[in-house]
């Protein structure tokens, strides 16, 4: 059974940062592309970023030099590091596995950016 665990989020002033973690179960993890999407209320789900197995990364342009995502193969986890948060950053955000036709999710973690 395939599970993802994400955790790390919560409530943070503008400004400040966070660190999501994500541990992986029921996979190999070092062959799944891993990624943090998010969704917004009365948004669609949106990818923030990705990291694929060779480490290689890519991030949307409203997270770039904000956001780092990396990868433990060892403790089969995947980290997104979030600085400089705007209220715009507010949303549940989701870990992610792939690999082919395969896609899991996690339950989600919900970060809230406010003064």
């Amino acid at each position: 059974q395939v599970q993802l665990v994400e955790s790390g989020g919560g409530l943070v002033q503008p400004g400040g940062s966070l660190r999501l973690s994500c541990a992986a179960s029921g996979i190999i993890f070092r062959i799944y592309a891993m990624g943090w999407y998010r969704q917004a209320p009365g948004k669609q789900r949106e990818l923030v970023a990705t990291i694929i197995t060779g480490g290689n990364t890519n991030y949307a342009d409203s997270v770039k030099g904000r956001f780092t995502i990396s990868r433990d193969n060892a403790k089969n986890a995947v980290y997104l590091q979030m600085n400089s948060l705007k209220p715009e950053d507010t949303a549940v955000y989701y870990c992610t596995a792939g690999l082919g036709n395969q896609h899991y999710w996690g339950q989600g973690t919900q970060v809230t950016v406010s003064s």
